[in-house]
């Protein structure tokens, strides 16, 4: 079965903010590898999403609706309804998410 993936306005602006980082900090070269990378990743959601495992940080709380895949370090947080699938953030792994996941998905 194939998935439907949406990538929601909020994991757009999260893929803006990393590639505007990356080519300022580093190269747009850079940049576009793992834009390319991430979208690839998102793309994949489309076949099998339910590999991807639940987020440690909500599953503490009893949440188990939100699941993850990876593109170290980047985390790519999405949820699967029927058949679709919603991306909701892409975040740097190396950051403290505990706070920034419960405002970002439980509001």
């Amino acid at each position: 079965m194939n998935y439907k993936v949406f990538v929601i306005a909020d994991a757009e602006q999260d893929i803006l903010e990393i590639y505007d980082y990356i080519a300022n900090s580093d190269s747009s070269e850079k940049a576009e590898y793992v834009l390319k990378n991430l979208e690839e990743k998102c793309s994949s959601l489309s076949t099998m999403p339910n590999r991807g495992h639940y987020l440690p940080e909500l599953e503490r709380i009893g949440i188990f609706e939100y699941r993850e895949i990876h593109f170290k370090p980047y985390r790519i947080i999405f949820q699967v309804i029927g058949a679709n699938v919603y991306i909701h953030c892409i975040l740097d792994g190396r950051r403290d998410l505990q706070d920034l996941l419960g405002k970002r998905l439980l509001r």
